[in-house]
C-alpha cells in the first residue's frame, strides 16, 4: 500500500464506520460468509484480521470464538479499532511483511478490499501462507474484474464520466486492451470528510490471475463465491451517497435479497467482490 493511500484512509478514519448503502450489503455477506467459513474454531484458537481496519470482521471472528489479533498499515484506523477493542493485540504492519512468527494462526480473514490496495499482493499471500499453520484457513476478499459496474465504467468513460467514476475514455481502452485473463489498477473515488473526494490506486483481479496467486503462495482454493452479483445492474456510484430515495431504496433491496441468494450459491462470475475461501496446503 502507498504512503498516499495509507495517509488517505487515515484521514477517513473517524468516518469509516458510516456506511454507504453499498457498503452495508457487502459488510451483511462478508459477516454471513467468515460465519460460515471459519466456525467454529478449536479451543485457543487464533485468527488474524489482516487488514483490520476499524475491526469490522475482528468484531465477527471475535464473536464467532476466535482470540484474534489485528493488522493494519493505517494508524488512524487502528486507532478507531482500539477504541472499540482495548484488549485485542492490534499492531501496524505492512501485509507484505507481516510482523508474526512462522506458523503463528489457525486462520486469517483479509476483507474490505484490502488485496486489492496492495502494491504486491502476491507477496501479501504468500506472508498470509507463512503465518498460517499447515491446514489453516484463509478468506480474503478482493475487486472483480469481470462485473456489470465494468460495464457502467466503461459506459460513463465514453459519455464524458455522468457517473463519476473517474475513468477517462484512455483508462478505459487500455482496461478493454488488457489480456482477458488479466486484472487492472484504476483510481478508486474515495469521498473524504470535509466534503471533497480524493482518488485511490485500487487493483481487479480474475479469478484465473487470483487462483494462480494463491496457489504460488501454497493455497488449496476450497470454495468461491462473489457479492454485488446482481445489485450492480445499478452503478455502483450511486449507491456511494449516504441515503437513497425511497424508490431506488426499494429497488435495491429487492436486488439485495436476489443477490443474498446469489452469494449463497456461490455465484461469483459477474460480481463486484470476490470472496475465496482456501485452505494453506501440507
Amino acid at each position: 500500500m502507498t504512503h498516499e493511500t495509507t495517509h488517505l484512509f487515515d484521514r477517513m478514519a473517524d468516518s469509516y464506520d458510516t456506511l454507504e448503502p453499498w457498503y452495508v450489503h457487502l459488510y451483511e455477506r462478508l459477516d454471513a460468509l467468515l460465519r460460515a467459513t471459519l466456525a467454529p474454531p478449536r479451543p485457543g484458537a487464533h485468527a488474524l484480521d489482516a487488514g483490520c481496519g476499524t475491526g469490522l470482521q475482528t468484531a465477527t471472528l471475535r464473536a464467532l470464538g476466535w482470540t484474534v489479533h489485528g493488522v493494519d498499515l493505517s494508524a488512524g484506523l487502528l486507532a478507531v479499532a482500539r477504541r472499540k477493542w482495548p484488549a485485542a493485540p492490534l499492531a501496524c504492519g505492512d501485509l507484505e511483511a507481516l510482523p508474526y512468527r512462522d506458523a503463528a494462526f489457525d486462520a486469517v480473514a483479509c476483507c474490505g478490499s484490502t488485496l486489492s490496495f496492495l502494491a504486491a499482493p502476491a507477496q501479501a499471500l504468500a506472508e498470509m501462507a507463512r503465518v498460517l499453520r499447515p491446514g489453516g484457513r484463509l478468506l480474503v476478499e478482493c475487486e472483480h474484474k469481470w462485473s456489470l459496474d465494468l460495464v457502467w465504467s466503461l459506459a460513463s468513460a465514453l459519455v464524458g464520466d455522468p457517473l463519476g467514476y473517474g475513468v477517462t475514455p484512455r483508462d478505459a481502452w487500455r482496461q478493454v486492451a488488457r489480456p482477458l485473463r488479466e486484472g487492472f489498477r484504476l483510481d478508486y473515488p474515495a469521498p473524504l470528510p470535509d466534503g471533497g473526494q480524493a482518488y485511490m490506486r485500487l487493483r481487479t483481479f480474475t479469478m484465473a490471475e487470483l487462483g494462480a496467486m494463491l496457489a504460488d503462495a501454497g493455497f488449496g482454493v476450497r470454495r468461491v463465491a462473489g457479492i454485488h452479483a446482481i445489485t450492480n445492474v445499478l452503478p455502483s456510484t450511486v449507491l456511494h451517497r449516504d441515503r437513497l430515495s425511497r424508490p431506488l431504496g426499494g429497488v435495491y433491496r429487492g436486488l439485495c435479497a436476489v443477490d443474498r441468494a446469489l452469494t449463497a450459491s456461490g455465484a461469483w462470475w459477474l460480481a463486484n467482490s470476490l470472496v475465496v475461501a482456501a485452505d494453506k496446503v501440507g
